[in-house]
């Protein structure tokens, strides 16, 4: 993307600021699973923040769009921007990209690419399965049948999913929580090969800069 096209300067205004809007939508959105019983004001004012950060988003997303001249071929080109706004508690995955703009806007990156993949890797990774630990909590928490009766069973659920281990006793019973564990397990073995061919392709150059080292160096 050039630098200085409208879409361009538009994000670099606003990125910044949709961050805070990420957050208040994911802790909205985890008051009002995690605390069912509260007073129904402090539900009604979580929900309120949940569609104002949407409503931001979906503007953030419509003013790209316009920018960028591209009609639907915008959408065919920001995938998972088209993907966040319909599916917003991925919206914090965002501050991956952020913290990257931050560190090039002093120069080079102080993390080496290697480095940057395990980091990025591990970010995505906390912030996919909070989210995931309270989306499939919310799906099965009343479900007839259901083993994740508390927060904490969701958690360990996301632990094991994201990791690809899957003890297996903790499962979603749901339609919507399956359908969630599938999305869990490919995040899980994607950020699983980023982070090992990243740290494959980092012993292979050790080594190689070893090999090339001169005899008694």
């Amino acid at each position: 993307m050039d630098p200085d096209s409208p879409t361009a300067r538009w994000e670099r205004r606003t990125e910044l600021l949709l961050t805070p809007a990420s957050l208040a939508f994911l802790g909205a959105y985890a008051f009002l699973v995690l605390a069912p019983e509260a007073k129904d004001a402090h539900r009604d004012l979580a929900l309120a923040v949940l569609l104002a950060a949407w409503a931001v988003f979906a503007v953030d997303f419509g003013v790209r769009w316009r920018l960028s001249g591209l009609r639907l071929g915008f959408v065919r080109t920001h995938v998972l921007d088209t993907v966040v706004l319909i599916l917003p508690l991925l919206r914090p995955l965002r501050i991956v990209h952020i913290y990257e703009v931050m560190q090039r806007r002093s120069g080079r990156p102080r993390l080496s690419l290697h480095a940057r993949v395990i980091a990025y890797a591990g970010i995505s990774a906390s912030l996919l399965g909070f989210t995931g630990a309270l989306a499939v909590y919310q799906q099965e928490r009343d479900a007839p049948g259901a083993d994740m009766r508390t927060f904490g069973d969701a958690v360990w659920w996301a632990c094991s999913t994201l990791t690809t281990v899957g003890y297996g006793d903790v499962v979603p019973v749901t339609t919507g929580g399956r359908v969630i564990a599938a999305g869990m397990m490919a995040c899980g073995l994607a950020l699983l090969g980023a982070v090992t061919g990243s740290f494959s392709s980092w012993l292979i150059q050790v080594f190689s800069r070893e090999d090339e080292r001169p005899p008694g160096s």
